[in-house]
This record gives structure tokens, sequence and C-alpha cells, in this order.
């Protein structure tokens, strides 16, 4: 069941596209590029164990090496000190669309976007735009200027940026939500964007690869965004892919093919990427529990639920984060005694730390013949009233699990569906569900879009998720002998 997430995008201004020259600051940072410190790789050192159990731990499978190797050679091409060595680059067992990077050289790319990638060039693209941020020192001037900010409220892991503000609320989000690691990864300025944008196009320019991969990659994630926001509903505010560390990419991508026009280099290795890429897990780890339509459903924990109409969900390796317009929460466990009234006080004071949150008397009931327990605890903070609610389920055996749940004041019954939709998950549902995994199949005369979109592992959007998925242009016809991905079971 946790997530933070990376949008490799950033509001643009006009300014932006004037002469597709690279940022002046980023022609700078080539110049004046540094060895890491030791300091800054002992910060690292301390936080990737933490960021390894938040995103799904390392995918140890036949890509990781291969990953790996194009990663260190296009920190080389930053200048700093020793690169291929100072360097820790690992592929995420995560199916969330995502990568960044954190001081002392320790760079992340998770499985999903990876199979987003059509060739090496992309991936390349993607790694040296995050080793820009290192190169940068971008990290480290985030940190500061949100410890300047207090920004204290940014709800990292459903990876959403928003900020509940200072105070109880700020402390709030805090406690719910978690600030251990993203002050690390928080999302960067445009100008900072701008820069990592440019050096990365440098980096592939500079090894060989066609430097324009950053933009074509941009322009599959951005429409893999829209593809995500549409299957989750019209009004969800889904959880934007790379949005917590870095702005929408739909608005970067024709600056980034500006300003690679200025740079050479033609390799793409598409024909090798694809075949590394065959096998590769897509979406949610059966292990961790899968995310169907608005059904989460875990076959080793034995249970399911399911969220509004409009409210999208991510599923990290700890826990379930749901959000929409107006409200957020938390799917997740704590220790269990065998007393649930005992369990939800806990998870209150789990949630208020030091402030203590008046929640009244706890409810009991059942749903779906589980044994439950919930209270409603009211906040007031700039200026604002925010009702908390903890939902709580006994599944015996010591086990039990709870939502924390954020609505405004007196709109607490908006998550009541999701509430009594809890139940055990029996043994022929649990044995029905199946991982999906990537394909690379070759394209047969006759074949079309929509018939290699009908051989897609999902219910809907096909054939936008197949052309997203190949990086292809709206109106595509297919060759042939060419190599495309499909996700089957």
């Amino acid at each position: 069941m946790k997530v933070f997430a990376f949008t490799v995008a950033a509001a643009m201004g006009t300014t932006a596209l004037l002469t597709g020259a690279l940022a002046p600051k980023a022609e700078a940072l080539v110049a004046q590029a540094q060895s890491i410190t030791a300091s800054e790789k002992r910060q690292g050192a301390e936080v990737h164990p933490k960021l390894l159990e938040e995103f799904g731990g390392a995918y140890q499978v036949a890509q990781t090496s291969y990953v790996v190797q194009v990663g260190k050679g296009i920190a080389v091409q930053s200048g700093l000190g020793n690169a291929r060595d100072d360097f820790t680059v690992t592929l995420l067992n995560s199916p969330v669309n995502n990568a960044f990077a954190i001081p002392g050289g320790y760079v992340y790319v998770t499985r999903q976007l990876l199979a987003l990638m059509n060739d090496e060039a992309e991936l390349a693209g993607v790694l040296g735009h995050e080793v820009g941020h290192v190169a940068a020192r971008h990290s480290e001037k985030r940190q500061k200027a949100a410890q300047r900010n207090s920004i204290i409220g940014l709800l990292g892991q459903i990876g959403a940026a928003v900020l509940l503000g200072d105070g109880a609320a700020g402390q709030l989000g805090q406690q719910v939500f978690g600030t251990g690691t993203q002050l690390l990864t928080l999302k960067y300025s445009r100008k900072q964007e701008e820069e990592a944008d440019d050096l990365g196009v440098r980096y592939l320019s500079s090894a060989g690869y066609d430097p324009r991969a950053l933009s074509s990659m941009l322009g599959s994630l951005a429409a893999q965004q829209a593809i995500d926001a549409r299957a989750q509903g019209g009004n969800a505010r889904s959880v934007p892919e790379w949005a917590s560390t870095h702005p929408d990419p739909a608005r970067r991508v024709t600056r980034a093919a500006t300003v690679a026009s200025r740079f050479s280099g033609t390799q793409r290795n598409r024909d090798v990427f694809l075949s590394r890429l065959d096998g590769l897990l897509y979406g949610d780890d059966p292990k961790q529990g899968m995310v169907q339509g608005r059904e989460f459903l875990h076959p080793e924990l034995g249970l399911k639920f399911s969220v509004p109409q409009g409210y999208a969900m991510q599923n990290g390796t700890s826990a379930v984060s749901i959000s929409g317009q107006s409200a957020q929460a938390q799917f997740t466990m704590g220790q269990f005694s065998g007393d649930l009234t005992r369990y939800v006080d806990q998870a209150f004071r789990a949630v208020g730390g030091e402030q203590q949150l008046n929640y009244g008397q706890i409810q009991r009931t059942t749903v779906n013949g589980l044994p439950a327990a919930y209270a409603t605890a009211r906040v007031a903070a700039n200026r604002q009233t925010l009702d908390v609610t903890i939902f709580a389920y006994s599944f015996g055996n010591n086990r039990a699990y709870h939502f924390v749940a954020i609505t405004p004041a007196g709109q607490s019954n908006l998550f009541t569906p999701m509430y009594q939709s809890v139940k055990r998950l029996s043994g022929a549902e649990a044995s029905a569900i199946r991982p999906r995994r990537l394909r690379v199949v070759t394209v047969q005369r006759g074949d079309t879009v929509q018939s290699m979109a009908a051989r897609m592992a999902y219910d809907d959007l096909r054939a936008e998720r197949f052309v997203a998925l190949n990086g292809l242009a709206s109106g595509a016809t297919l060759t042939p002998g060419q190599k495309v991905k499909i996700v089957s079971y």
C-alpha cells in the first residue's frame, strides 16, 4: 500500500520560448560543476533506505543493470568529479510515473516511467535531467527555501502539492501524510526546471544521444497524464505524475525541443531498449495490492474497498492515498492489540502529534461483517475548519486497518460510501487478480492502431493508452516489422 510523484515539467512564461538558448544560469553551472561533497554523500546515504521503503524498494530484475549503466553513463557528462562511481542509480518497484534525485548523487526512476519510454535516449534524458538537479544543487536550495517559508503541510505521501498551511492544519498535514523525506524531493521552481532540462539536453548531446529525446519523453508523459485524469474521473484531482517534485510536463515539450535544436546527436538505441523492456511488470504489484478502476484489492491482506466517483487512488508500499477536489484520505494500518477503541485513539494521537485532537466519543459499528469504530475531530486553522476522521476495521488475528480522512468541516460524509465498502476479499476474487506486464511485439501485415489496442489489458481507453505508451502521434499508422509495446496479463 505510499507515494511520491515526479512531473518533469514546469509552468512556463512567454520568456522561456524566446530563443531556445540555455538558461544563463545553466551555462554557468556547466562551467562550475563540482564534485559531490562528503556531507552530501552522508545526507543521501541516510535518506536512501527511507526512499526505497516508500517507493516499493529496489526493483531487481534483468532490466536493472541496464538502467544503472545508462544512468552512470549520462552522469559522467555532468563533469562532477568521479561521476560514474559517485552516482547511485536505482530502478524502483513503483507503479507511479516517477523519477527524482537527492543530494549525494542518488538518482531514481520507477519501472512505470521506464515502461513509458521508447528508446535509450529518452531514458538517458530523464536521468540526465535528474543528474542536472544534483549538479545544480537544486534540492539543497529548495530545502532552504522550504525552511524559510515553513512549508510543513506538503502531503508528500499522497503526491499532492496541497498546502494545509501553518499552525494546526499544517501540523495535521505533517502528521497524517508525513514530511520525513520529501524535503529532499520538493517541487522545483520554473527556473530550476529549465536549468535541469537544459543540462539534461546538453548531457544527451555530449554523450552522442539525440538531444530531442527529453522533449519526446515529456510529450509521452503529458499524454499519459491526460489518460490517467480521464480514467479517474473528470473532476478527480489525480495524483499528477512527477507533480510533487516537478510541475506540468505538457508546457515544457516545446521549450525542450527548441533548446535541443542547438545541439547535435542522433543516437536513440530504440531496438536495444525495447528488447530490454519486454516482460517488465506494469502497474500495481499484486503483493502490494491492486488499483482496478475505483476499487482497491489486496490479495495477500484479503481485503478490498472502493472510492467515490471522481476520486483518485495511488497505491504505495505502506498506504493507499485517495484524493479529490475537496477531500483526501489514506488507508493504512497500525499496531492492534484487539481493542478497536484504543486503536482509533492511537491513530488520532499519531495524527495530532503534540496537538491533542478532540474527537469526542468513538462510535462502534459493523461494516460487511467486520467490527469497526470511528470518530471525527474538528480542527480550525488559517481561517478554515477541517474535519479529521479515523475509521478503523478489525480483521481478527491482531490485524486492523484504518482510513485517515481530511474533509471540509461538516462534510465528513463525503467518504461514507468508501467507509461502508470495506470487506473481506473472497478466495475466488483473490485468485482472479493477475499482474499486468509489458510485452514488445512485432507489427504484422494488416495490423492497425485499433487492432493492437484491442490487445491491451484494459477495459477503457485502449487506443489512447496504446498511442501514449508507444509515443505515437494522433492518426499514426503502423508498419509491418515495427516493434511496439502492449500491456497484457
